[in-house]
């Protein structure tokens, strides 16, 4: 018997039950679909979090002020305000695996056009600012040297404030008041989106930090130099827990802290923060993905026990086909056909089904959601391997059955 007739065969012998087929199926069916779907999700949120890296910058690390300690009571985080300008200078120029340290403050300031106006955040920074995070200017220029030292009255400005300032006009050389000081905007940054907090990273505005400093903050902390945080870019292939700990001994140093004693400063690693956090997506969707093929597996049982009653069925056709020169191998051949057509037509009905449910769970849970052709590769081979490999038993049993034995079958 040639492969064309055995499929031939196979065909008609699950139509003739074909109830029974498609409840064998029904476990193929659902395990291909879970496969899919659990790697969609995983997939998904593997790909969020890359996204979130890559507006966020590569390796990039902030420090921050810690809790203050009033009285030996303990206050809450960055109510310590030590870091300075010259600590993020100091961390530039001492530790050989940081690029660039850029120091920032922050105010939320009502920024008025014309007619328009708009609260927005305002940073104070500097150039280093936007090399530690990755972010390209869309129109205009940066600062210029003597304009971060001498506080000239300059901003850039993200893509959301320069909508709702400005419409469609193009918002270079126009002047926003912040707090009564008119700056002229030179630049507008690249969209970057939402950050992983849902914050909008585009509703922005940055002058020059010296400008920060002596036209909108004042004050004591103005005159000091405070700073509210550091970002600091580690070098491509730098170490970045060498670095972080150069950089924890180092201000250890410069604020004099004793042996044991608590730091007033605190560093977090944002990227290692997201490397975990995507490390924990995969593993999430490797053990989800590993319940989903518990169905196939539990489809697969099931496909060797219709065979099994199949070959039972079906044992004086077996005798017959023997008695009339039908060979060992071609029952083998016909009953595995058999088991395989039965896995991949549900793997086929799967994979649809899969489909459907990765659109449902995108639409309408609104997650993000990933469907590769490697996914669907995978889930129908396994199937196809399910299909083979406890398809075999029965098929191996119904080979070599005897032919006058099996004529005798009642």
């Amino acid at each position: 018997m040639n492969t064309l007739a055995a499929v031939r065969s196979a065909w008609r012998a699950l139509r003739a039950n074909l109830l029974r087929s498609l409840l064998t199926m029904l476990g193929i069916i659902i395990g291909v679909a879970a496969v899919i779907t659990m790697i969609a999700v995983g997939q998904g949120a593997t790909d969020r979090v890359q996204e979130y890296m890559k507006v966020l910058g590569s390796n990039i690390m902030l420090v921050l002020p810690g809790g203050a300690n009033t009285g030996g009571v303990r206050q809450g985080a960055q109510t310590a305000q030590g870091l300075t300008e010259d600590d993020a200078t100091a961390i530039a120029l001492e530790v050989p695996e940081v690029q660039v340290a850029a120091p920032s403050s922050r105010a939320t300031v009502q920024a008025v056009y014309g007619n328009s106006n708009w609260s927005t955040p305002v940073f104070g920074a500097t150039n280093d600012y936007l090399e530690a995070r990755d972010w390209p200017l869309e129109s205009g220029r940066l600062f210029e040297a003597a304009e971060q030292q001498g506080a000239a009255k300059v901003a850039l400005i993200g893509s959301t404030v320069a909508r709702e300032l400005f419409g469609d006009q193009d918002p270079i050389d126009q002047v926003v008041r912040l707090r009564s000081v008119p700056v002229t905007i030179v630049g507008v940054l690249s969209s970057k989106g939402q950050n992983s907090w849902g914050s909008d990273q585009d509703d922005i505005m940055i002058v020059p930090i010296s400008t920060f400093r002596n036209r909108l903050q004042g004050g004591t902390a103005g005159r000091i130099k405070r700073v509210a945080t550091i970002s600091v870019k580690v070098r491509d292939g730098a170490d970045m827990k060498v670095a972080e700990e150069s950089i924890t001994e180092l201000l250890r140093q410069r604020f004099r802290v004793q042996p044991g004693a608590d730091e007033p400063f605190r560093i977090r690693n944002l990227t290692e923060m997201l490397q975990t956090q995507e490390a924990s997506s995969r593993t999430m969707t490797m053990l989800l993905s590993a319940v989903a093929g518990i169905s196939l597996v539990i489809g697969g049982i099931g496909i060797m026990n219709i065979m099994l009653v199949s070959v039972t069925e079906r044992t004086r056709e077996i005798g017959l086909r023997m008695a009339v020169g039908a060979r060992g191998r071609d029952i083998l051949s016909q009953f595995l056909i058999e088991a395989v057509t039965l896995s991949l037509v549900g793997g086929a009905v799967g994979v649809l089904l899969g489909a459907a449910a990765t659109w449902a769970v995108g639409e309408f849970a609104g997650w993000k959601v990933s469907m590769t052709l490697d996914s669907v590769l995978l889930a129908a081979g396994f199937a196809a391997f399910v299909g083979v490999f406890f398809g075999y038993y029965p098929a191996h049993k119904a080979s070599r059955l005897l032919p006058i034995e099996a004529l005798r079958h009642e």
